[in-house]
């Protein structure tokens, strides 16, 4: 028996995605690198060297943009949630709640409890709010910015403790259909 065949292969995780900015925001990306660029050559009377301010500014822009949307959320093989760098053990997850888009402003100010893990990107409409069960903890809850809550908690093992039966879910936010989710895992074919 060789090495590679006695090692278990990697588990697919049940959830995942990158919080990546909207495609458009490359567009304004582009036209902030050429105003800005402009602006160089303008300033520097336009000398043959200050057209290098259009490749430095974009790859300032690009790498903005890029680091701002390459967080992950995720639900590995075990279960446990990964938002960012944090990890949530599934054993100590009570409950989960989907978070419209309507409702995500007063999640995330009257009602939002100081000592909460939150991981919210704005571009993103909708989230997920996991409630913990650890009294070592004193963190009461997460709520975290995702494109699918429903998924997410599909992938949890659990169902919406805050839908109304009838009520559809929030999962899709409008004009969104191109949300750059990097894959699901199997989970999301079983559902349909």
């Amino acid at each position: 028996m060789t090495q590679a065949a006695s090692t278990p292969a990697p588990q697919q995780d049940r959830y995942s995605e990158r919080l990546i900015v909207p495609w458009w925001w490359w567009l304004a990306g582009l036209a902030i690198t050429a105003i800005f660029g402009y602006e160089v050559q303008l300033a520097a009377y336009r000398e043959p060297w200050s057209v290098v301010a259009y490749p430095v500014i974009a790859a300032l822009i690009g790498w903005g943009l890029y680091s701002m949307g390459r967080t992950p959320v995720r639900v590995d093989a075990n279960g446990s949630l990964h938002a960012g760098k944090a990890m949530l053990p599934s054993e100590v997850i009570a409950r989960g709640a989907t978070v419209s888009a309507a409702q995500r402003s007063a999640a995330m100010g009257r009602q939002l409890d100081p000592a909460a893990f939150v991981l919210h990107r704005t571009w993103v409409k909708t989230m997920v709010l996991v409630v913990l069960d650890d009294p070592d903890d004193p963190t009461p809850y997460w709520l975290i910015s995702t494109r699918h809550p429903d998924r997410v908690l599909a992938a949890l093992g659990m169902g919406d403790a805050g839908r109304v039966p009838g009520q559809e879910p929030a999962d899709r936010e409008s004009g969104d259909e191109e949300s750059g989710d990097e894959g699901h895992g199997k989970d999301d074919a079983a559902q349909g």
